[in-house]
Formats: C-alpha cells, sequence, structure tokens
C-alpha cells in the first residue's frame, strides 16, 4: 500500500504548460493531497487553462486545497465580488487573464456571468490558509505581531518583507508563494518561500512533505527535476524544539 503524499504548489500565474507536466511527473493518486499557494491567473500565457488543469486534476482523484492569492482577490473585486484591490487588477497582469476568458476590450460589460460557472465557484470557493502537520500554508505569509486568530486577510495575501525578513513565533513552518526569488527560500524551521517566478522565464516549484523533495520545472522545460532538502530540515526541526 503507497504511503499518502502532501505536494504544495507555488505561484503558477498562467503558465499551463508547466503545471500539467509537473502533475503528470508527480502522478498524484486518490490517497495524496495537493495544496496550491494561490495566483493562479494573470500575467501568463492560460490563466483560464491553468483553472481549467486544477479542476480536471480534482475530478482525477487526489484531494485538492486551493488557497486565494492577492490575484484571484483583486479578479473578484474587478468582476464586482467581495475581494479587494480590484482598481490595480489590469496593473498587475490581468489582462492576460481578460483574453485568455475572451473578455479583453469588454470592461463596460464585464460582469460574473461571462465567466463559466465553474471557474466562478472556483474562484468563490477559494480557502486563506491550510494546516498540514508541522505546516502552515498561505500565499503570502502572517503577520508576526498577530496571533493566529487575529490575521488579517489583507497581510495574508499580501504581506512581503515583514513576513519574510524576521522570524515568527508561531508553531509551524510556513510555506508561501507571494514573492518570486530564483530559488526556494529556506528559512528554516520559520519559513519556505515557493514562488520561484516561472512566469518570469524561471522555474515552478513544489515540495512534497512526506519525503522533502523538491520537484521543479523551468519554463517551456520538458522535464521536471527533483532534488531532496532533506539536510536542510533535520537540523531545523531539532532548532524548533527550543523556539
Amino acid at each position: 500500500m503507497s504511503v499518502a503524499r502532501t505536494f504544495v504548489i507555488g505561484d503558477i500565474h498562467g503558465c499551463v504548460e508547466e503545471i500539467d507536466r509537473l502533475i503528470d511527473a508527480l502522478a498524484p493518486s486518490v490517497s495524496d493531497t495537493m495544496v496550491f499557494l494561490g495566483d493562479y491567473i494573470d500575467r501568463g500565457p492560460s490563466p483560464k487553462g491553468v483553472v481549467d488543469r486544477l479542476l480536471r486534476l480534482q475530478h482525477e482523484g487526489p484531494r485538492c486545497a486551493f488557497l486565494k492569492g492577492n490575484h484571484e482577490d483583486m479578479f473578484l473585486a474587478f468582476l464586482g465580488c467581495q475581494g479587494a484591490h480590484g482598481e490595480a487588477f489590469l496593473s498587475n497582469g490581468g489582462g492576460a487573464t481578460l483574453r485568455s476568458y475572451g473578455l479583453e476590450g469588454r470592461f463596460g460589460e464585464l460582469s460574473v456571468d461571462r465567466l463559466p460557472e465553474a471557474h466562478l465557484e472556483f474562484f468563490r470557493g477559494l480557502q486563506m490558509r491550510r494546516i498540514h502537520g508541522e505546516f502552515l500554508c498561505v500565499h503570502a505569509g502572517l503577520a508576526p505581531e498577530r496571533s493566529l486568530e487575529e490575521q488579517r486577510d489583507e497581510d495574508m495575501l499580501w504581506i512581503r518583507d515583514e513576513f519574510i525578513c524576521h522570524p515568527h513565533p508561531f508553531p509551524y513552518t510556513v510555506l508561501f508563494g507571494h514573492s518570486p526569488r530564483r530559488e526556494v527560500l529556506l528559512d528554516l524551521p520559520y519559513k519556505i518561500g515557493l514562488d520561484t517566478g516561472v512566469v518570469y522565464w524561471n522555474k515552478l516549484s513544489c515540495l512534497e512533505l512526506e519525503s522533502k523533495l523538491l520537484f521543479q520545472i523551468g519554463r517551456a522545460a520538458r522535464q521536471v527535476e527533483r532534488r531532496s532538502l532533506l539536510e536542510y530540515f533535520e537540523p531545523s526541526m531539532r532548532k524548533s524544539l527550543s523556539r
């Protein structure tokens, strides 16, 4: 009997070919869980194609947890749904999303009923955070000075240096996206940044939590590379006992 696995995937931003090849390489089973850290849309070539692929994955068997990114929140606000900063949607790559849905140039006529119903349900059903054992998954990070119960959506969707540059008091290693880097950020036992900027012609990253394997595929690449991060975790987990 195979051991259930948990995969956490960083920002995709419309790069449908790369997420498709990554999913194929991971070959998730019905006992596995896949957690996506948000920012499925905007900037890249096919935001609609990414959502189509994720919806198909959900029907193929693995348990899926889709977190909300700031780009989905802006898109919902732009469409007149609950969200924030809709006025910034177009200046943050939203034109690519409108093109992929065939809505470019129809700003005065935009409404939620122009989206496929399954896609609208997907956007409206996105979660803010998810806990898996010793890991907490969230799009941008957490405000270190607030308790978990007091975290604001604004922080979980938008925070950067206040979270990234400082240790936090929470009893979890936080897995986050939002702030693209050339390589995965390993600041253990506090945080792991998994946005490696695939839309900027870098890589899409995925961490398997049980084995501590990192899976990555470069933009327009065909092969998924993998390497172990276990050596980084072992000393950090001992350190975590003295937090």
